[in-house]
Order: structure tokens, then C-alpha cells, then sequence
């Protein structure tokens, strides 16, 4: 298939570019260019997503079997594509969020279940609500926490800068609260896996890894991965109603039970997580954490040492 990548540079995009190079596609990206492309020699249309204008001069022209659309945001993101798009192409993806789904007392969120108005994802089910009406074969994809090499966001990161410094993790509330991680190369191989499933057209996947686990298991899982005993750790509980940081985070994930089910994931697209929350960790550590040297930065933990201070 020739394929367009909306990206493509940053994260998901590199894994994606990679695995759908490496099964023989020819692989388009869309960006700014302001970094080069994972894989040399591939096609890089340089422009601005959010010029309409921009996106139609440079991409109406072109021919592809499906697009992969891995940083649109909001529906303003979306929308202009489609409609360049819509009868042109086999497939539409669209990478979600499982961010969407409205906080719930029944776990896990399952495919379907209530969305929330506020969440500052909603954006994001806004497009796929559009895409279901919009007539194009489309696919929406649904993660939890993405995780791996190249992470942008510091989740596993966090953790690694406290444990290899021998400092407490500052954990909010019991520690008892579930979230999820899923291994950046698992989520494009699930992605890949959507081109040409006639079953996936229309629907909705969660995608993630296959266990759920605490806020402390997850820090003892950091500690593992580095090399430590889960036993080195020392966690420090505390209550977050106590303090006020304004838009600074002081604990890097959301404070709710947070996992979804991917058991439609793993039916329908013939799909399996090939990483563990440890060797997937370890990836992390080892070709990221340890290889860009972040080990060795200083780094900023002064809302560590206020939380700490009010504990003593």
C-alpha cells in the first residue's frame, strides 16, 4: 500500500513509519520537517497541518490506499483531511485516546462505554463521532498510557529519575489506584494490523498492554527494570487535597483507576502484546533512559521536597 502518516518524526509516528516500511509499504509523511525521517529515503511532504489551505494544495494531488492520522487533535485537525480524502482511500486511522472515557465506578472501560464531556480529550471523540457519519472506511484506535524509547511524555521516565537517584517515589493517595501501560511497538503493530481487516472498518479498539497495575506496583516495576530490587524502593504516600502546585504535576498520572479492556483488540485484529510492563520498562531504561544520558541531568525536584517537608 502507499500509506500517508500524518507526522511521523516524534513517537508513535517513528515505530509506525518503521514497521510499515519494514511489512514492504511505501510510507508518505506529512509534517513541518523539522526533524529528518526515521527511515531513510522515504517521502517527506513538508507543510502545516492546520492550514487548510496547505493541506489541500500539497495533499489533494496525491494517491494513497490509507492515512494514518496519529496527531490530530481536535475535529478542526481531522476534518479537512477527510474530506480530501473521502472516496479516495481504503482506510482512515485515527488514533484516539482512552482518555475519553468518562471516570466510571465499573472497570475496565470497555469499547462503547460513556464518554466524558470534559475530558480534555474530547476533541478526540468529537472526530471519531465525525468519522462514523462522514461516509470514509474509517478505524479509531484507543490507548492508555504509551510507553517505550522516544517517550516525550515523563511517565516512566519520572519514576526512573527518583529510583536511580535513590529518592523516594512521592506516590498521591494508597497506591492502590490500577492504571495501564502499553509498549509504543505493540500499539503500531495493532495499528498495521487494522490495513485491510474489512472487520475493523467502523470500530473502536482499545489498545494497550494486557495487565493492569498499582500506582506502587508500577514504581516497583521502574525499580526492576533498573536494575534494583522492588524492595530498594522507597514509597512515600501522601494526599494531594493538601497542596496546591497550579499547573505543575507532582505525580505524572491521572488519580482514578485508569485501564481499559483490549480483549476486542485481540479477537479482531489478530493482535497480541508482545511486551510485558518489565521487559517493556527495560526497553525503556536501557535504550532511552540510559542511552540519552538523562541519568546524569539534573533534574527538578522541588515539589518532591515540598511534599517531603510537610511529611516530616
Amino acid at each position: 500500500m502507499r500509506i500517508l502518516i500524518m507526522g511521523g518524526t516524534r513517537f508513535i509516528g517513528v515505530y509506525l513509519t518503521k514497521e510499515l516500511v519494514k511489512q514492504g509499504h511505501e510510507v508518505v509523511l506529512f509534517n513541518r520537517g523539522n526533524k529528518p525521517a526515521p527511515v531513510p529515503g522515504i517521502q517527506q511532504i513538508k507543510g502545516d497541518r492546520t492550514d487548510v489551505t496547505q493541506l489541500k494544495e500539497k495533499l489533494g494531488s496525491e494517491k494513497f490506499d490509507a492515512v494514518f492520522d496519529n496527531n490530530g487533535r481536535e475535529l478542526s485537525d481531522t476534518q479537512p483531511l477527510v474530506e480530501i480524502f473521502k472516496d479516495k482511500i481504503k482506510h482512515f486511522v485515527y488514533v484516539s485516546s482512552a482518555g475519553v472515557y468518562l471516570k466510571s465506578d465499573q472497570m475496565p472501560h470497555i469499547e462503547g462505554d460513556e464518554v466524558d464531556p470534559k475530558s480534555r480529550h474530547k476533541g478526540k471523540f468529537e472526530t471519531e463521532t465525525y468519522l462514523e457519519k462522514a461516509g470514509i472506511p474509517w478505524t479509531s484506535i484507543r490507548p492508555t498510557y504509551i510507553y517505550g524509547p522516544q517517550n516525550y511524555n515523563d511517565l516512566e521516565a519520572w519514576f526512573f529519575d527518583r529510583i536511580v537517584r535513590n529518592r523516594p517515589i512521592l506516590i498521591p493517595g494508597n497506591g492502590l489506584h490500577f492504571t495501564q501501560f502499553g509498549h509504543v511497538q505493540d500499539l503500531v503493530i495493532s495499528m498495521a494490523s487494522v490495513l485491510g481487516n474489512q472487520q475493523a472498518i467502523g470500530q473502536i479498539y482499545n489498545i494497550s498492554g494486557e495487565r493492569y497495575v498499582t500506582f506502587d506496583g508500577l514504581a516497583r516495576a521502574c525499580a526492576v527494570a533498573a536494575g534494583k530490587s522492588s524492595d530498594e524502593v522507597k514509597i512515600v504516600h501522601y494526599d494531594p487535597k493538601q497542596f496546591d502546585f497550579g499547573k505543575k504535576k507532582a505525580f505524572p498520572l491521572r488519580m482514578q483507576h485508569f485501564f481499559a479492556d483490549i480483549h476486542k483488540a485481540l479477537t479482531e485484529l489478530n493482535w497480541q502484546p508482545k511486551y510485558d510492563l518489565i521487559t517493556g520498562l527495560k526497553d525503556s531504561f536501557d535504550n532511552d533512559y540510559l542511552a540519552s544520558n538523562r541519568h546524569k541531568n539534573d533534574i527538578d525536584f522541588s515539589l518532591d521536597e515540598i511534599i517531603l517537608s510537610d511529611q516530616r
